[in-house]
């Protein structure tokens, strides 16, 4: 009996402790319902603004730069070879790798001993044909002598055989007289003909010992000249490489002894794309003499040069593209031929162009500015030139704008901006732009270019600037002052 009551009465607090957790979930569950049926009020929505960098676009005559990479090479370089084989007998204290040397100054000696005695022996073959010449002058002279003697023999025994016909004719001669008178003219023009022949012979003889004098001259000019090549001269002053003969060695004619450089003629030659090289032309399609600037980066102590470009290769070589050019050095101060170099080529002036950072500009064309409330306004420019981080632009309307500096792509058009200048300050507003009149132009110009005291450059500057729709007011202000008023 006391075990069914114990039993009743944990029932009893079992079924209490369930129906108290069953009421506490059904008030959770209403709190929870009645919570999420409340309308709720969102917060006040706001509008994300952006800080970016912008610069001020101002249109300037801006020379764009070109970069390349060449070889320093001399526009004058010799071989210098053996024309006499022999033994060096001589060489030059200066005839070493690196050395400089004089235009005219002896670098070698070959034994000249060969060349000397062929030069006495054909001096001596020169005497006997001088002698020959003479000795057939002579005899020429003697076999026109004996003609003319038996052309005048011939004469005489002509006349005679005349008169010994007319004689026999008048009936006085006889025929035997006749007959011998013209037996004799017969072997008068047989006494003349032989003379004619030794005239010719003799002639001849003459032609032989002129052509044999000349001949053995010729000889004597080119032993001459075996012996002048034992002496190896610098033809022009310059810088020796690559020597390889020592004092006392045996050369080869046409053996190579060192290479002779001239260091004060060096050019650069550098390879451009055809794009690079269309713009290098004027309008004759020439090769526009292009200022370049020569650089070697030698740890922080560059050695540079300057010069200006000359010519372009004749051909594109197979399997290469774009124009190898060449530019001639003036001053290049530590260069030598071999010098891999960076070569900057200032191209012409381009007018009226804006200077941006590359990031600024997108692959489409264009570039966000800051318009109207701070909100950005995308503007559609035409790219002239790259230059490293930078590009040269131009567009309509461009002049005066804030442009951002770099594009994200979080920015697109009508974002609103906080802008700031590349130094992090707010950045300052466009100078402003007055129109002038043509009078007011013609007048500042006339002022500008009769000032002595403005330089050169600077007002090539302003009367550029002058002639523009729209010249900043600052600029005009700065003028009236110096003009007083």
């Amino acid at each position: 009996m006391r075990f069914l009551r114990q039993s009743l009465t944990g029932l009893f607090l079992l079924a209490v402790t369930v129906g108290v957790l069953l009421f506490a979930g059904q008030l959770v569950r209403d709190a929870i319902e009645e919570r999420l049926a409340r309308d709720s009020k969102a917060p006040p929505a706001r509008e994300r603004v952006f800080t970016v960098n912008v610069v001020t676009a101002v249109p300037e005559d801006i020379a764009p730069e070109l970069v390349a990479f060449g070889e320093v090479r001399s526009r004058r370089s010799l071989e210098i070879r053996a024309a006499a084989a022999g033994t060096i007998i001589q060489l030059s204290e200066k005839f070493e790798e690196g050395a400089e040397v004089s235009a005219g100054e002896v670098l070698v000696q070959v034994d000249p001993t060969k060349a000397r005695y062929a030069v006495d022996r054909i001096t001596s073959d020169l005497l006997d044909a001088e002698a020959e010449e003479r000795d057939a002058k002579r005899t020429l002279k003697l076999a026109q002598d004996e003609l003319a003697a038996g052309e005048a023999q011939l004469d005489l025994r002509n006349r005679a055989y005349e008169r010994q016909v007319d004689l026999r004719e008048r009936g006085v001669g006889t025929a035997a007289s006749v007959e011998t008178a013209e037996l004799a003219v017969a072997g008068a023009r047989q006494a003349v003909l032989s003379n004619r022949r030794a005239l010719a012979q003799a002639e001849a003889r003459v032609d032989q010992a002129a052509t044999r004098l000349e001949r053995t001259r010729i000889a004597l000019a080119e032993a001459e000249t075996d012996l002048k090549d034992t002496v190896i001269t610098a033809d022009f002053s310059g810088t020796l490489s690559e020597v390889s003969v020592v004092q006392g060695g045996l050369v080869s004619r046409n053996e190579k002894l060192a290479q002779l450089i001239d260091s004060d003629a060096l050019e650069v030659a550098f390879r451009v794309s055809t794009p690079q090289y269309a713009r290098l032309l004027d309008d004759q399609n020439r090769l526009y003499p292009s200022e370049v600037k020569v650089s070697l980066d030698v740890m922080g102590s560059d050695l540079t040069a300057t010069g200006v470009i000359t010519r372009d290769a004749a051909a594109v070589g197979e399997g290469q593209t774009g124009r190898v050019l060449f530019a001639r050095l003036d001053g290049a101060r530590g260069l030598k031929p071999g010098d891999f170099v960076t070569v900057r080529v200032q191209e012409r002036v381009l007018e009226n162009v804006v200077q941006l950072p590359a990031t600024a500009l997108d692959a489409g064309g264009e570039v966000l500015v800051v318009g109207d409330g701070d909100r950005l306004e995308a503007m559609r420019v035409r790219l002239l030139r790259r230059q490293g981080d930078t590009v040269l632009v131009r567009g309509a309307g461009l002049a005066g704008q804030r442009v951002v500096t770099r594009r994200t792509p979080l920015l697109g058009e009508g974002i609103a901006v906080k802008p700031l200048s590349a130094a992090g300050a707010a950045t300052p507003e466009a100078p402003e732009m007055v129109a002038l009149s043509d009078e007011d132009r013609a007048r500042y110009v006339a002022f500008i270019e009769a000032n002595k005291a403005i330089p050169a450059d600077v007002k090539k500057r302003l009367i550029t600037a002058l002639n523009r729709p729209e010249v900043p007011a600052r600029m005009i202000e700065r003028l009236q002052s110096r003009m007083g008023g």
